[in-house]
């Protein structure tokens, strides 16, 4: 996988030695433009439940809370954030317990930048195959519902923050068209709503989709087209 590939999505690194949290977070800096960093678990949690990051890389020893303790409150509510754990041990009891929590993948450390690339790489795939999250729109485009993110094969499509609200209310209201007054609420609700900005929205929506997915309903508002 092209590391340029995680640009858009946002990494929650927890981890308590500060030289490795440092390096570790630089490299991924490199690659990423939402890098949270934690020097422990309960800092981790806060930032975790302020954030909702697309992946989440943590120690397992540290203080306060450990990793595999955050993890499994974590996945008291969400069952499919990818989550990669480091640790300097390979024990068995950890082992056990990383396969209950649903984990990516279990790096020993040092965590080198092969390491750390090929796990990437496999959270990477695990978000773009979400299944149970993935509206299909047609073979090539898929939208996942979970994390707001537009995959176009397998090739994450940045879209913006009016986009998102759009085309996320699309998705999920797919059975009907969504009126103007939806939209305005939706996007516009303190400033008003003009035609010029919402055609200029879909227009540009439209033109990142590459198909005739968003449908003009006359008089009404939008609805979505799947194939």
């Amino acid at each position: 996988m092209n590391l340029t590939a995680l640009k858009y999505l946002s990494i929650l690194y927890i981890e308590d030695e500060p030289h490795i949290r440092q390096n570790a977070v630089e490299y991924l800096g490199r690659y990423c433009q939402n890098v949270y960093e934690a020097e422990d678990g309960m800092i981790g949690l806060s930032l975790y439940n302020k954030h909702k990051p697309d992946l989440i890389i943590t120690d397992i020893k540290m203080p306060k809370l450990n990793g595999l303790d955050f993890v499994a409150k974590v996945r008291e509510e969400d069952k499919t954030t990818p989550i990669i754990i480091t640790t300097a041990h390979s024990d068995t009891q950890y082992l056990l317990k990383a396969v209950e929590l649903q984990l990516v993948k279990y790096l020993i450390k040092p965590i080198t930048s092969d390491k750390l690339q090929k796990a990437l790489s496999k959270a990477y795939e695990t978000l773009a195959n979400d299944d149970a999250n993935l509206i299909h729109l047609d073979t090539h485009t898929q939208y996942n519902t979970r994390n707001q993110t537009l995959f176009i094969d397998q090739q994450l499509i940045k879209l913006t923050h009016n986009e998102v609200l759009f085309f996320d209310y699309l998705v999920k209201n797919s059975q009907r068209a969504i009126t103007y007054e939806e939209i305005e609420s939706l996007i516009w609700a303190y400033e008003g709503m003009s035609m010029d900005a919402l055609r200029s929205l879909v227009r540009g929506l439209r033109k990142k989709l590459g198909g005739d997915f968003i449908e003009n309903v006359s008089g009404v508002g939008y609805r979505l087209i799947t194939y």
